[in-house]
């Protein structure tokens, strides 16, 4: 195929980027892309740690979705071998195992979910247990000569749990040993990963050239702040957007996040172009624009980028509705009720919360509704009552009890 120049490829590859290092190798990689008409291999290691991605996720998949439409090879590496040691990566303490069936199951769906922005027609996905697991005692020993505890331990959350006496177990060491070794087997051009991921990133670089291959260049993109706008996006910490969540939570969701936010998220959570960042950043600028409405465009154009303009005009009108009219949605989904059933129950069989322990944590933060009045029982059931009851969880969930 015919490549764009260097030039042209590293305005697309650097745009929403921390860092890229060295830049003169990625340069002289694609220069020799271009004459020998051959694609990079482009790795990105995943974590199957938890099978829910979520917009956050997307800022590294979209770079590498960056990198298909120039042309070059996307791997995606699933780290089911790598997710039974943790990935020590900002950790206070030692992260929980998992087992390869638990990873594999997880990597299925992270897999599904990345589809809407990945092209899966020039994708290849492959599992580090398939090389992992093949190695013995002697080649684990053999790689980990090839490292120092010394510059193992430059690692800012290993020195920061060393100070702090907080134990650091001796297999979290073979962490980034382990993800290096995924550059080597596929002898990777480029890896990409979060700036929590910089270490094991030159971790790679460094075990390539033990293993007399060229050093991958490596590109870290910023990490995006949750809707709470401190904290990065996590389910742990409540403050996600989910890649598959409906069009309404999608906008719903933005229009909760801080006015300081908006920018980042049109960089980051959207993917504008420069002119459309310079836009935004003008509109923020004039003290006459109200950030509401900048937000709802931003809530608008997010949903848009996973639906579509249909849907998107369809959530805000949702949102509209509940938020301003303060009317219950005119579709909600629907529960039929023939006996008395508890009301945790009912919200997690529908889905509305992920535990009991967080419809507990709701009701406790008066945060559950039935008819408009606040539930504060935790312990509360329904009955059949002849007639329809609303519940509503948060500002966006919505149920229709039917008896």
């Amino acid at each position: 195929m015919a490549f764009l120049s260097v030039d042209e490829q590293l305005e697309l590859i650097s745009r929403g980027t921390e860092e890229v290092i060295p830049l003169k190798d990625l340069r002289k990689k694609l220069d020799n892309s271009i004459k020998d008409n051959k694609p990079l291999t482009i790795k990105l290691g995943c974590d199957p740690s938890r099978p829910d991605l979520h917009i956050g996720h997307s800022v590294v998949l979209q770079k590498l979705r960056d990198f298909q439409d120039l042309g070059h090879q996307a791997v995606l590496v699933i780290g089911d071998f790598t997710a039974m040691i943790g990935d020590p990566s900002e950790r206070n303490k030692t992260r929980p195992q998992l087992t390869l069936e638990e990873a594999k199951a997880n990597a299925e769906s992270y897999i599904e979910q990345s589809k809407v922005i990945l092209d899966v027609n020039n994708l290849k996905v492959i599992f580090n247990s398939t090389w992992l697991n093949k190695m013995n005692f002697e080649d684990v020993i053999n790689m980990s000569s090839k490292y120092t505890v010394a510059r193992m331990i430059e690692r800012d959350d290993f020195t920061k749990r060393f100070e702090a006496e907080i134990p650091i177990s001796m297999h979290e060491f073979l962490y980034p040993l382990a993800q290096a070794m995924d550059s080597v087997e596929i002898n990777a051009d480029v890896e990409l990963g979060g700036t929590d991921q910089k270490f094991n990133l030159l971790v790679g670089r460094d075990l390539q050239r033990e293993y007399n291959q060229e050093p991958q260049s490596i590109i870290t993109l910023p990490l995006l702040e949750g809707t709470d706008g401190i904290e990065k996006m996590s389910k742990s910490y409540d403050n996600y957007i989910a890649i598959d969540d409906s069009p309404e939570d999608m906008y719903g969701k933005i229009m909760s996040i801080n006015d300081s936010m908006i920018l980042k998220y049109y960089k980051l959570a959207v993917f504008a172009d420069r002119d459309k960042i310079e836009s935004v950043k003008l509109l923020l600028e004039d003290e006459s624009n109200n950030p509401r409405d900048i937000k709802r465009s931003l809530a608008k154009d997010l949903v848009e980028r996973y639906y579509s303009e249909k849907e998107a005009k369809s959530a805000e009108a949702a949102f509209d509705q509940i938020f301003i009219k303060k009317d219950n949605p005119d579709s909600m989904p629907s529960y039929n009720l023939s006996s008395e059933v508890n009301l945790i129950d009912i919200l997690l069989s529908e889905k509305l919360i992920a535990s009991k322990g967080e419809g507990k944590r709701l009701i406790a933060q008066n945060a559950v509704k039935i008819d408009g009045t606040v539930c504060n029982d935790i312990n509360q059931s329904i009955s059949p009552a002849g007639v329809d009851v609303i519940i509503k969880v948060g500002k966006r969930r919505f149920l229709r009890i039917v008896s």
